[in-house]
């Protein structure tokens, strides 16, 4: 029989040691020695296993594509519009899907919503939830505030091998852990958390999703600096990669799709957390705007999440400085590209922006990534400046180029088309102006 046994194995290198030590004494990368299970086989058998790999050299089956026939993905949906949009339209079976936030950020809550929704809708059996934070007990309290006398099934255990053999026997059409941080294996000496037990653990739950056809969601937790925890093999491992936005002081999340290899990766779902759960958003855009002031400073943009396009209020504040060095200051936003768009402006429009802080909000807890929101951006900056309000019922939509020209920006008509069905009367984008100091010519 074949014998398990730990290494610590250096992921730079590949240098292998049987204990872990500190810094790899080969490449000298310090805390890279990772546990690493690796199986001995007995003589014999090693020797047959080598045999039979050299009477299978060149025998592999070679695949032409025109010959595969599509097929689409098997779905199971949520009855949640909003998270089936941000997985592609639905739960791909056998899929593992890895949901990561803020601690009390409501993924558990989320989560929990969805294993209510799909029990009984294709396997006839409940959802398991695997809890190796909390307790039976804790959990129906949570679950007892989305739907009373719920149906689910709770599994208090972090031993990787008795979870899969759980859900090897009960076959559940859901399967949530929370979280693979805190479960282990036997065979690993290291404690859990550590790489080597997460990575370890996901493999396994990764190899029962796929063998049973069960969609598995696993919790992962995050940083101090708001990255995934454990190794980056565990984001190369699943299908699927969530991440749970938003304010803990403030009602709204955003659900945003990382990685996604049964769909887009730019769609985003907007809920709103209420005493019963997670109620999810139909029209954001009214949501971003409900509570505008019309008011210097104050921009609306037209931002395009995959398919989905949204009016986001953005605002700035422009307030002289009273440090050496002014500071720049944006949230919702990168902080580079608002360094950027203030040299642009300081530069093109020849306006005084070198003893000024500026701080710039995205409203509503959105982060903007895409270089449409530029033009809204400046426009709200030197609104500030000047303290003038920029036009009501006005979108501002355009990439700000480094020469101070607007650049064209991808479904401009989508998001002309969702302005308009909120009430705006004019677009301001690079179809109807050139460049940044025309925009301001003609709204200022």
């Amino acid at each position: 029989m074949p014998k398990a046994s730990s290494f610590y194995i250096c992921q730079q290198c590949g240098f292998k040691s049987a204990q872990n030590l500190g810094r790899c004494p080969e490449c000298g990368v310090w805390g890279s020695l990772v546990e690493t299970i690796e199986m001995s086989p007995a003589g014999g058998e090693a020797r047959q296993r080598r045999q039979r790999n050299q009477r299978l050299v060149g025998i592999g089956t070679v695949v032409n594509l025109k010959d595969v026939e599509k097929k689409d993905y098997s779905r199971i949906t949520t009855q949640v519009e909003e998270f089936d949009r941000v997985l592609g339209g639905g739960i791909v079976k056998g899929s593992v899907v890895l949901i990561t936030g803020d601690p009390g950020i409501g993924k558990s809550t989320l989560l929990s919503q969805i294993a209510l929704n799909t029990a009984n809708m294709t396997y006839g059996s409940n959802a398991l939830y695997v809890a190796g934070e909390e307790s039976a007990h804790q959990i129906k309290l949570r679950i007892d505030r989305i739907k009373k006398d719920a149906d689910l099934s709770v599994l208090n255990e972090i031993d990787v091998d008795v979870i899969t053999g759980a859900i090897e026997r009960m076959k559940p059409p859901l399967v949530i852990v929370d979280s693979i941080q805190t479960l282990e294996t036997q065979d690993l000496q290291s404690i859990a958390g550590s790489v080597g037990q997460v990575r370890e653990c996901a493999h396994r739950l990764q190899k029962i999703a796929k063998a049973y056809q069960i969609p598995i969601f696993i919790v992962g937790h995050v940083t101090k600096e708001g990255t995934i925890a454990g190794p980056r093999t565990l984001e190369h491992l699943v299908d699927v990669v969530l991440q749970l936005e938003g304010d803990p002081s403030n009602n709204f999340r955003v659900l945003r799709g990382v990685k996604n290899r049964f769909g887009p990766t730019d769609e985003v779902g907007i809920f709103e957390m209420e005493e019963s759960g997670m109620s999810e958003v139909k029209n954001p855009s009214k949501l971003f705007l409900d509570q505008k002031v019309n008011a210097p400073g104050s921009a609306v943009i037209g931002v395009v999440n995959g398919v989905r396009a949204m009016l986001v209020e953005v605002q700035a504040l422009v307030t002289k400085t009273n440090l050496p060095v002014p500071r720049r200051t944006g949230s919702g936003i990168d902080n580079n590209r608002l360094q950027l768009l203030v040299a642009v402006i300081s530069k093109r429009l020849g306006l005084p922006l070198f003893d000024q802080d500026i701080f710039v909000n995205v409203t509503g807890g959105l982060k903007i990534t895409e270089p449409a929101a530029d033009l809204g951006i400046c426009m709200a900056i030197v609104s500030s400046l000047k303290d003038k309000a920029l036009p009501l019922n006005t979108v501002f939509v355009g990439e700000v180029g480094l020469l101070g020209e607007l650049r064209s920006v991808r479904n401009l008509n989508k998001r002309a088309l969702e302005a308009k069905k909120l009430g705006f009367t004019k677009v301001v984008s690079p179809e109807n102006s050139r460049s940044l100091r025309d925009v301001l010519k003609s709204v200022l």
